[in-house]
């Protein structure tokens, strides 16, 4: 991408490169690291369509399409993504926000809560929604990882959540007290032989920590059903992401811990999505 070139003439050039990269849609990423180039939003890339690029914005784009074309996320060069309406910040350090992950929303918001726990925070998207769509509510997220911590707290402060939410480091429960009326977790699912079939993207820019067990994909709701009838308010609910295929056995983890009510969601895609229970009352 050298010389004077209309956005338009980059935009092509970039879209070919990426497309001979492998990239997905290489043309909706194309004009979205364009608009990030140019600081403008995305929807006013036509507007500069015939316009030469700057110098400055043309190396920008060229570096940005460079690591896009080696797969680095485009969350990761734009730093944010968004989730239920919202845009949160993300990083290398933190799992990225998924639009199936909205049908554990819709779930959790179905009825209300006061007090909501958060197992493996990460990006702070599910916490930070479920307070920022309930004013009245406050919050607990814990992340085994500190750097997770530092963006959840950065993204509470963003959302202006932070004064209903504490984020600490922790194991799962291990420096959890008191009781919650709700529980959510978006746990490491993926099982370690599932894990070369994932996208470079991924595979090779989300933590791995926040992807699998290294197991069979289920170690994490073990640990979860074990502990959470002891930090369930009666008649509380704990609601769980899930893969596709967990379903039954997730269902079975928390029946065997005395759970009730158990029931599984389904996302927009209609793949079982969410495994949700109640602590009897």
């Amino acid at each position: 991408m050298t010389g004077a070139q209309t956005a338009a003439q980059a935009m092509v050039a970039a879209t070919a490169r990426l497309r001979a990269a492998g990239v997905d849609d290489p043309a909706r990423d194309a004009r979205l690291l364009l608009a990030h180039a140019a600081r403008i939003e995305a929807s006013r890339v036509t507007l500069i369509a015939p316009e030469e690029l700057s110098p400055d914005i043309a190396e920008r784009y060229d570096q940005l399409i460079s690591l896009r074309a080696i797969r680095v996320p485009v969350s990761h060069l734009l730093g944010e993504r968004a989730f239920y309406g919202r845009r949160f910040r993300v990083s290398r350090d933190v799992l990225d926000p998924r639009p199936e992950t909205e049908a554990l929303i819709e779930a959790a918001l179905s009825e209300p809560f006061d007090h909501v726990l958060d197992l493996g925070v990460g990006s702070g998207c599910i916490l930070i929604t479920l307070l920022a769509e309930r004013i009245s509510a406050s919050g607990i997220g814990v992340d085994l990882s500190e750097a997770a911590c530092l963006q959840a707290s950065a993204n509470a402060v963003q959302h202006e959540v932070q004064g209903r939410v504490e984020i600490r480091a922790s194991d799962w429960f291990a420096s959890v007290d008191g009781l919650f009326d709700l529980i959510v977790a978006n746990p490491p699912y993926i099982s370690l032989t599932e894990m070369d079939e994932l996208s470079p993207e991924v595979r090779e820019h989300e933590p791995r920590l926040a992807l699998t067990d290294e197991n069979d994909g289920l170690d994490a709701y073990r640990r979860i059903a074990a502990d959470a009838p002891d930090f369930l308010t009666p008649g509380g609910r704990i609601l769980v992401e899930i893969g596709p295929t967990q379903a039954a056995d997730v269902s079975a983890l928390f029946d065997a811990t005395g759970l009730s009510d158990i029931r599984v969601i389904p996302d927009l895609d209609g793949r079982d999505r969410v495994v949700g229970a109640r602590m009897p009352g």
